[in-house]
């Protein structure tokens, strides 16, 4: 799909439950919640804990210092409506496994999480219908025909580079080979996280299928220092020169950039094309019994919401999910730059959907893993 006209993750790193005290903290304060959530699923609105709402996401959006877009819009949230917001968050997989698991004692009210795993998570019955406030202003390949997913952060799919130890971002696949990679390399694990799983969507692109993908990313595992279930711990490891090169996300290393000043990023290109890149974005859904469905939906039209909206570039160093919000501010104009001459492929997701768990096994036999 091309890349949308308007202009314009610091993503955390271990799997955390939160709570966003708006009344209780400044704006950007957040509170550890100590333990597990302790709600049974399935309960009314009217029940004990009624003014809660719990989101399960994928890392990316919200601040390592509290100044992410995710404190910044849970705590205006609250403090317009007054539901608490309980958050918890990891990969990509990860967050659709543990609704999976709970399904029988739903604990979280909204799914937020990166394609391949959003279709899943509607596969499988996890999230319902419900077509947020807003929802009608994204674009059609951006949200679930049916009306059980859409997205409210837009991003890109892309890698990094130590800016310091490597001033030139490398061009092309081809070029990662070098042995000057060798244990400087690094990628998140496909099926697990959802950078991880881009690795193996973009691979398959640009090399034309599964087989020459799994034939260079067999030669890659040379250099490859291992798996990692969160794509967001190869950041700081880049920064710091730990690693040369990494994947990540345009949302998530933009705004990490902003406090590791050796990040930049870059998009590979088969030898001899130009770099690409496809959407990622982040994409929400009602979960199925919810304990809290109708907070659910309200925090829903909050992240769709016109204000919202706005920060997504300005604050989350992402791209907003409406079409009709085109944000001018520095960030914005920066991303836009940043695009620039980037081919972005539309990924068959149907494909993606059903075949996800033998492209998986294939990497795992080409690479050892």
């Amino acid at each position: 799909m091309p890349l949308p006209p308007r202009t314009p993750r610091t993503r955390t790193r271990a799997s955390r439950t939160r709570v966003l005290r708006a009344a209780a903290v400044p704006l950007f304060g957040t509170t550890l919640l100590a333990g597990a959530l302790t709600g049974c699923g399935g309960s009314a609105d009217g029940a004990e804990g009624a003014g809660t709402v719990t989101v399960y996401s994928a890392d990316g959006l919200k601040g390592e210092k509290g100044d992410g877009w995710y404190d910044k819009v849970f705590a205006s949230f609250t403090e317009k409506t007054g539901i608490e917001v309980k958050y918890v968050e990891g990969g990509s997989g990860e967050m659709v496994q543990r609704a999976l698991r709970e399904k029988t004692n739903t604990q979280a009210d909204v799914l937020i999480t990166l394609p391949p795993f959003i279709q899943q998570a509607a596969g499988k019955g996890l999230i319902e219908k419900y077509r947020p406030q807003g929802s009608d202003r994204v674009k059609g390949g951006d949200k679930a025909a049916d009306g059980t997913w859409t997205s409210v952060v837009n991003n890109y799919f892309g890698f990094v580079h130590n800016k310091k130890e490597l001033p030139r971002a490398p061009r092309t696949w081809e070029e990662l080979l070098d042995t000057g990679y060798k244990d400087r390399l690094q990628y998140s694990t496909p099926g697990v996280a959802g950078d991880g799983t881009a690795v193996l969507i973009k691979a398959m692109h640009d090399f034309g299928g599964k087989e020459p993908a799994m034939a260079y990313l067999k030669k890659l595992q040379a250099n490859n220092v291992g798996p990692s279930s969160s794509t967001s711990k190869l950041a700081p490891k880049t920064d710091k020169g730990e690693l040369l090169v990494a994947n990540g996300d345009v949302q998530m290393n933009f705004a990490q950039s902003r406090s590791m000043p050796n990040l930049g990023i870059w998009f590979p290109a088969r030898e001899g094309g130009r770099p690409t890149t496809f959407a990622l974005p982040y994409a929400a859904g009602l979960v199925a019994d919810a304990p809290h469905s109708e907070n659910g939906r309200k925090l829903l039209d909050h992240l769709l919401g016109e204000e919202s909206q706005r920060l997504v570039s300005e604050v989350g160093g992402g791209f907003p999910a409406r079409a009709d919000i085109k944000p001018t501010d520095a960030n914005a104009v920066a991303l836009t730059r940043l695009m620039a001459g980037v081919e972005v492929f539309e990924p068959d997701w149907a494909d993606i959907d059903a075949n996800l768990p033998a492209y998986v096994d294939a990497w795992k036999t080409a690479t050892g893993s």
